[in-house]
């Protein structure tokens, strides 16, 4: 049975909700975004949520229209400061991924870099090579076929700009992560494809 009128208009509500809150205060989690827009719209308990990527057009929309201005510029600066970070940490093959490469970053995104080493403890000596303050963390990933795995990582800070690392093993299969928008393969960029994008830019 199709939805009916309302159902669909229910549906495109939250998906502008949740984008205008990813928008606005910097959250990237979808499933929450969704929650927090269900509520705020009194829509609580349904089961009619928009899909990922129904959200992530919404969230477009709303950054052509609400923040020509300052999206694109920020967007640039998360941009060069990923660079910076991969050009550092050249030696671990780095790929960025997420809503900086996919060009929905905002304000208070988080820049998200792949790292291959044999071991994550080389990616924490060459932080504290290069002076950089560092916690490490576990980073939960979906992959193809294995379900979610945890994965080691690290945190840093530059400037006002959150950087988190994920490291896989340089040993075994470059395994890609799925994306939380449309659970296919996440695209990844090296840092040729990052200086492209800025220089286009």
């Amino acid at each position: 049975m199709g939805q009916s009128t309302r159902d669909r208009r229910v549906r495109q509500l939250i998906a502008e909700e949740a984008a205008r809150i990813m928008a606005a205060e910097g959250l990237n989690d979808f499933l929450q975004a969704k929650r927090k827009a269900a509520g705020h719209l009194g829509a609580e308990g349904t089961r009619n949520m928009p899909r990922n990527e129904e959200i992530e057009l919404a969230l477009r929309a709303y950054q052509q229209l609400f923040q020509s201005d300052s999206q694109p510029a920020r967007l640039r600066e998360l941009r060069r400061t990923a660079l910076n970070a991969m050009r550092l940490l050249a030696r671990f093959d780095p790929r960025l991924v997420g809503p900086v490469l996919s060009g929905t970053a905002g304000v208070n995104s988080v820049i998200d870099l792949h790292l291959f080493a044999a071991a994550p403890e080389e990616v924490a000596f060459a932080l504290d090579d290069a002076g950089i303050p560092f916690e490490p963390r576990d980073m939960r990933l979906r992959l193809s076929g294995n379900g979610h795995q945890t994965l080691p990582g690290f945190r840093f800070v530059a400037g006002d700009t959150v950087i988190d690392l994920t490291v896989f093993s340089s040993d075994g299969p470059r395994n890609t992560p799925l994306s939380p928008v449309d659970g296919r393969p996440a695209e990844r960029a090296n840092t040729a494809r990052v200086e492209a994008l800025l220089a286009v830019e």
